[in-house]
């Protein structure tokens, strides 16, 4: 179909997507920004698809209402940092400097928002680097590269060349779950899957690994919620 369908009143709008891999009707609710999408099957017509949407009204109304908006970056908000809120303040300074639980950055910025991704991503690479060396030399591996992305898809991989990437914003979340996601991609070195035996080596590296998996799975779009731009 590929259009976009409204329901009710106030309306929502839902983005309607054919796909020749669908096998039934299926809603989808954006944790990131709230939009939502419907997949159609081929064979389903768009009178089935807005009875499916009507008969699930309320409940689409529910999931968009704990739907937290976008977070702008300004002077005077908070953003995560290492799991905990750091304040963003104008001061006398030439560039952005850490003060405890404070960021001071230029007075006078226009945008402050790329001076701040920049500040997360130097953060990002020297916390990422430390742990991707300390559990490699746990279990004598060692790896080519590290790289850093602003991926929404996963938090890291790790390349059959031993190549490691991450995403910078992990430096917001705890820095227990940054540990985990670095253990997890480095344990890939010695196993390139998901097997029991992958699974062994992150459990020797971080034995209470799972909460903070479970941490990714349940906050983890927050962290996509700040923007930079």
């Amino acid at each position: 179909m590929g259009r976009e369908l409204t329901l009710g009143n106030p309306p929502i709008t839902v983005d309607l997507r054919r796909s020749t891999r669908a096998r039934r009707l299926s809603l989808r609710v954006s944790r990131l920004d709230g939009k939502v999408s419907l997949t159609v099957p081929p064979r389903a017509t768009e009178r089935e698809a807005l009875a499916f949407l009507t008969e699930r009204e309320s409940w689409l109304r529910g999931h968009l209402d704990q739907v937290a908006g976008p977070m702008p970056v300004a002077f005077g908000q908070s953003i995560p940092f290492r799991g905990e809120p750091l304040l963003l303040e104008q001061g006398d300074v030439r560039r952005p400097r850490l003060m405890d639980d404070r960021l001071i950055l230029p007075a006078g910025l226009q945008k402050i928002g790329p001076k701040v991704q920049a500040f997360l991503k130097h953060h990002a690479r020297d916390v990422l680097a430390d742990r991707s060396d300390t559990y490699a030399s746990a279990i004598g591996r060692s790896y080519t590269r590290l790289s850093l992305r602003d991926t929404r898809s996963r938090w890291g991989s790790c390349t059959s060349q031993g190549g490691l990437m991450y995403s910078w914003r992990l430096i917001m979340a705890p820095p227990e779950v940054l540990d985990y996601v670095a253990a997890h991609e480095v344990a890939h070195l010695a196993e390139m899957n998901h097997s029991p035996a992958f699974w062994a080596v992150v459990a020797d590296l971080m034995p209470d690994y799972k909460p903070r998996r479970k941490w990714l799975r349940d906050h983890g779009s927050s962290l996509h919620r700040v923007q930079f731009t």
